[in-house]
């Protein structure tokens, strides 16, 4: 790995920086429109430098912290959503419905920028993101604002795989470390705003600004990005043809996309999702309808993994979107594994631990976010520590993974042993710490150990760092919308049963009425047996948690090896 040093460049188009090899002969030229004498080297990348660098930075972060705020901001203000919309029995879909449409194009994203180009595609994401965002803070109906947060979603996962993707061309190899781990802060800073600020919109406003606030806070990010990134980048400053829609909508092209696998793993992750979530709330978990969904997904699942090796041996045109080497390599599946295991209670987490906090413990929004705190504030100072300590120390990366595991098992296993009382009990944000202490080491640690993961199995082939990465950030989610679905289930299945005497009572319809509602109308001793009930049931939900955090630890023996990887 040589060391590169570039000249400052400035922000126009038509100045070139020049960078210099480790002997200090001239190596590459990085104008954006190319010269006489421009040259590409071997690897084909051009770093910015200068002004031009931090605006496209500051451009992916500010993308990347909106459209991951999206998840944390709505939870505290779903009380709010459903007092206002009703149908609380489906306020799991607000959440589910972003993540699965952020599941279903994550690594498409990333291909079809490799067709029409990094910048394009940025834009396009950014452009999704806004419009759809505005179409939520006007939805009238629960139903419209889940299918609208899912093309929300489609936004968000262009950000995320762009931003990804770009920060592999934006420095060279020796950065990476250093630049990747910022931007798992900005991820975890956004999980740690989101709740405070969903808490105070919808407590002193209406809850429509927490999706109408991203369309003015977004448009920097926008004109950032459409002014300051290079119209070829990352191959901006070489003489390369010009960019049409009639030479880059070829056949060739096309069939690069694996849109078989996509949709399989669309139709799959939503099956399993959907069988999850509607049971125990509208059906039994021996009806047809569950049955049926599980049944379905398992289908899906297994012809996925069949056509993604089945495209990897031949050797066929579409790039797969799960490569089947990923299986194959004992230590990119440990990633993919505990990135799976880890989205659960990651996001499961932040979702309903506000809520409780309101339900239970009869907080508002503002307060709820305050109280989720500790274990949101936590995350960023694991992501932090991890990538620090396993520079600084070089720590191998099996131990970070393991320990990652063991904090995330024991503070969910603390926070599920919390008694079913309607007081706040101060070791609970103490448990909150444990769990999202180790939930942000793994957050930063998988996404960081991809390229040493993947360059161990081919060094020769650079693409499938990136391929890896959004792989990996793709899985975290749809574990997150699959557990998610699976914790609601177990909820509503505890739930539902022991609330139905007191909607009787009150002469409240079962499919609209939410808890909040019952809150509103018990009293004394009513109201404590309603809270003790929904506590019981976070409770259980908790131990979920538990259950897959307790499964990263074997994931994480996949790792081993006699000479460990180290970061």
């Amino acid at each position: 790995m040589d060391s590169r040093v570039a000249a400052e460049a400035p922000l126009g188009d038509d100045a070139p920086t020049v960078e210099k090899g480790s002997q200090g002969e001239p190596e590459r030229l990085s104008n954006a429109q190319s010269t006489s004498d421009s040259h590409e080297d071997e690897s084909g990348i051009v770093y910015l430098t200068g002004l031009r660098f931090w605006l496209v930075i500051t451009s992916l972060a500010i993308s990347l912290f909106l459209t991951n705020l999206e998840i944390p901001i709505v939870t505290t203000s779903l009380v709010s959503i459903t007092n206002d919309l009703g149908d609380f029995n489906n306020v799991g879909w607000v959440i589910s419905s972003y993540l699965l449409g952020y599941v279903g194009v994550l690594v498409i994203f990333a291909k079809l920028s490799d067709i029409f180009g990094r910048k394009l595609l940025l834009c396009l994401s950014i452009s999704i993101f806004i419009v759809f965002s505005a179409g939520c803070g006007a939805a009238q109906t629960l139903t419209q604002l889940i299918i609208l947060r899912a093309f929300q979603g489609v936004g968000g996962a262009g950000c995320f795989s762009l931003a990804t993707a770009m920060m592999t061309e934006l420095v060279p190899p020796s950065k990476y470390a250093k630049y990747v781990a910022n931007l798992s802060i900005v991820y975890a800073l956004s999980l740690l705003c989101g709740p405070i600020l969903g808490g105070a919109i919808s407590s002193r406003g209406s809850w429509r600004w927490v999706f109408l606030i991203n369309v003015p806070a977004a448009a920097p990010a926008l004109a950032l990005a459409f002014f300051a990134l290079p119209s070829n980048f990352p191959h901006h400053g070489q003489d390369r043809p010009k960019r049409t829609f009639k030479n880059l909508l070829t056949k060739h092209n096309i069939e690069k996309l694996d849109i078989i696998g996509t949709v399989l793993l669309l139709l799959a992750s939503l099956a399993l999702t959907a069988g999850f979530e509607e049971t125990g709330s509208h059906f039994q978990w021996k009806s047809a309808y569950t049955i049926s969904l599980l049944t379905v997904s398992g289908l899906l699942w297994i012809t996925l993994l069949v056509w993604e090796r089945w495209v990897t041996k031949k050797g066929a045109a579409a790039e797969p979107v799960l490569p089947w080497r990923f299986f194959t390599n004992r230590a990119m599946l440990s990633l993919l594994l505990n990135a799976v295991f880890l989205g659960g209670p990651w996001f499961v987490a932040i979702f309903q631990l506000p809520q409780k906090f309101q339900l239970v413990h009869g907080s508002s929004g503002l307060r709820a976010g305050i109280q989720t705190m500790p274990f949101t504030f936590s995350a960023p100072i694991g992501s932090a520590f991890s990538s620090t300590w396993a520079k600084k120390f070089k720590t191998p990366a099996l131990y970070l993974v393991l320990v990652a595991g063991i904090f995330q098992t024991l503070g969910f296993a603390l926070l599920a042993s919390l008694p079913a009382s309607h007081r706040v009990m101060p070791r609970a944000y103490g448990f909150q710490v444990i769990a999202g202490f180790g939930c942000g080491i793994n957050i930063s640690t998988l996404i960081l150990l991809v390229p040493f993961v993947v360059e161990y199995r081919d060094k020769a082939d650079p693409r499938y760092s990136a391929v890896g990465m959004a792989a990996v950030s793709q899985l975290r989610v749809m574990g997150g919308a699959i557990v998610l679905a699976i914790a609601t289930s177990v909820f509503n299945s505890y739930t539902h049963p022991r609330l139905a005497k007191f909607q009787e009572a009150f002469h409240l319809p079962g499919d609209s009425t939410t808890s909040a509602q019952l809150l509103a109308l018990a009293d004394g001793q009513e109201k404590n047996e309603i809270r003790s009930i929904l506590a019981h049931g976070y409770n259980l939900q908790m131990y979920v948690l538990c259950a897959f955090a307790a499964a990263q630890i074997p994931a994480a023996l996949l790792l081993w090896r006699k000479k460990q990887i180290l970061v």
